[in-house]
């Protein structure tokens, strides 16, 4: 099973936090987007946007301002996955956005992975100083909200795929 490619992608995925200088085309990005814009979302209603981000200023400014971001220094790309709470359906108080975006998400990751790049998410949502920073930033309207910044750009090899299955963690035919 470890010859499928997106079974290898999804266990070589790591958060990759140390960048070389190669820089990440904007055609790469859209590559990314492209996955997170595959992704399911609760009646296939896509309550996403995402900004692909290439500008040093605006990456460093996104470094300055963000606790736990600070490998955007390295990155030469970013994209900042943000949720559009309006289109996110009426079936819950919140809707399904956060669940639809984290998926894009997800998907952005892998395919960063299987195309030779590494990122990491780095929490935006819910906390509203984060959220405060990057909507400044980026001019981001009121009626979206950022879920994340995902610093990208090519590993220099120091961060290492983790085994993270745990038997004790799965149960079968119920509790």
């Amino acid at each position: 099973m470890e010859s499928n490619q997106v079974i290898k992608a999804i266990h070589s995925r790591r958060s990759v936090r140390h960048f070389s200088d190669e820089k990440v085309t904007k055609e790469q990005l859209e590559i990314l987007i492209k996955a997170g814009m595959a992704a399911p979302s609760a009646n296939n209603v896509q309550p996403w946007s995402f900004i692909g981000i290439t500008n040093r200023d605006t990456l460093d400014k996104l470094a300055n301002g963000l606790p736990y971001a600070k490998m955007l220094f390295r990155a030469t790309a970013a994209i900042v996955v943000c949720g559009l709470p309006a289109k996110s359906g009426s079936d819950s108080p919140e809707g399904y956005w956060v669940q639809d975006c984290s998926a894009a998400t997800q998907n952005i990751l892998l395919a960063t992975e299987a195309i030779g790049l590494g990122a990491v998410w780095t929490g935006v949502n819910p906390r509203a100083e984060r959220i405060k920073i990057v909507r400044d930033i980026l001019g981001i309207p009121e009626t979206v909200i950022p879920l994340n910044v995902i610093p990208i750009g090519y590993p220099d090899g120091i961060e290492k795929p983790k085994d993270k299955f745990k038997q004790e963690n799965i149960m079968w035919e119920g509790w």
